[in-house]
């Protein structure tokens, strides 16, 4: 099978590593890709979210599969037109992938779907804000509409603040404050189908004991040993499949990940948010602990093929991935810092280090690129294993001025 992955982030390098081992996957392109994929695949620098030139590109390869990582493309209607090129193509058409695009889309469809989530309010002027933010209360959660590459909500006790973000978002969505531990479900999607991946946990704020603005995630783990037996059960029949199905009647059916992020409060597991594609991080630990090949279930998903018993099978153990970011994130990062300690980090048993926001400079060195600059993954049989890996060799990197949160999975590793 020839493979095109569409992107450049950690997200991409994880997909294309998982590829890669893949014995059905006989060529494998990334598309920009980054010096990680380079590595193992081969790159094409295209704009990614220019639907024309992917599925040009996509020809020229024969491409029996094309993979798209990022949320943009899916909006810009990268997998319409792949499709249409007559290309199997893993990934929403630009009206489904509205799920992630639109927050006001999400909710209208959870709520004709009757998926638990949090009660909200739509906003597009300052007194619908303000009457918003004084019904719920703090802490306010004030989510920008449209897509903000996971940095568009603030969580915040601070009424200013949040009115702030709602003035500077122009249309939002405020809602309640959703209570308890939060969890990411993959589940594989063909339109009809949905099959589970496993559950993982990021950590969304910048710095330790979360505290700090929202990122896109510093990190995750899986499995997660505190979790309900039947979590995942329960998640598919009362949000991924009701979701799914309703989207089918909307005659947009699904194909591709569909992302739930979900709080388990105390009255139930709610849904915080859709997105429309693997999350980054929490791709990272879960296609590390995948042993199924992943090419055929991408492919099934694409051509409509999914057989709903199927469940992957996964490897025993653990695993854990801490992001290394650059001096600055998420505020201002600061790009072009010379990237050390690689191949010193990969040394480290059970860890190896996935690409991010990285490139190849005029000089031919590595240098930092973007705000979430690596993500150094860490496995073992348990979770204190994994983590003691990812930890061991983040403390090989060296970026100048770089952090990253000393505590993932901190809890997830205590002695029970």
């Amino acid at each position: 099978m020839r493979v095109l992955v569409l992107g450049s982030g950690g997200r991409e390098h994880a997909l294309a590593r998982a590829l890669h081992r893949d014995p059905s996957v006989t060529a494998l392109h990334c598309a920009p890709g980054n010096p990680g994929t380079a590595a193992i695949a081969e790159n094409h620098a295209i704009d990614p979210v220019d639907p024309t030139a992917v599925a040009e590109l996509a020809g020229r390869l024969r491409a029996e599969l094309v993979v798209v990582g990022p949320e943009a493309p899916l909006m810009e209607g990268v997998a319409d037109t792949v499709r249409r090129a007559g290309i199997p193509c893993f990934g929403p058409d630009a009206e489904a992938a509205r799920i992630e695009g639109s927050k006001a889309f999400a909710k209208d469809v959870m709520a004709a779907a009757n998926v638990p989530t949090a009660t909200a309010r739509v906003c597009e002027s300052e007194a619908e804000v303000h009457a918003a933010l004084e019904e719920f209360g703090p802490p306010y959660v004030v989510k920008d509409d449209g897509l903000a590459a996971g940095k568009g909500v603030v969580v915040t006790e601070d009424r200013a603040a949040a009115v702030a973000h709602a003035a500077a978002c122009g249309r939002v969505v405020i809602e309640e404050y959703l209570d308890g531990p939060e969890v990411s479900l993959f589940a594989l999607c063909d339109g009809n189908s949905a099959v589970p991946l496993l559950p993982a946990q990021d950590f969304k704020r910048a710095y330790d004991g979360g505290e700090g603005p929202n990122t896109g995630g510093m990190g995750a783990y899986t499995p997660l040993p505190w979790a309900a037996p039947g979590l995942v059960d329960e998640v598919m029949s009362t949000v991924v499949r009701p979701a799914v199905d309703e989207l089918r009647r909307r005659e947009t059916p699904y194909v591709g990940v569909l992302y739930a992020g979900l709080a388990l409060t105390a009255k139930g597991v709610r849904v915080v948010e859709f997105n429309a594609r693997f999350g980054d991080p929490e791709t990272q630990v879960v296609l590390d602990r995948l042993a199924s090949p992943l090419g055929p279930l991408l492919q099934a998903c694409a051509i409509g093929g999914l057989e709903p018993a199927f469940r992957p099978s996964w490897h025993e153990g653990a695993a854990v991935t801490v992001v290394v970011a650059a001096e600055g994130y998420p505020a201002s990062p600061v790009k072009g810092d010379v990237i050390g300690g690689v191949e010193e980090a990969e040394r480290v048993p059970g860890a190896y280090v996935l690409h991010a926001g990285t490139k190849i400079d005029d000089e031919g060195r590595l240098v930092s690129a973007g705000g979430r600059v690596l993500n150094v993954v860490g496995s073992g049989p348990d979770v204190a294993a994994a983590r003691a890996a990812a930890y061991e060799a983040v403390g090989r990197i060296e970026l100048r001025g770089s952090h990253h949160r000393s505590d993932i999975a901190l809890e997830a590793a205590a002695p029970a």
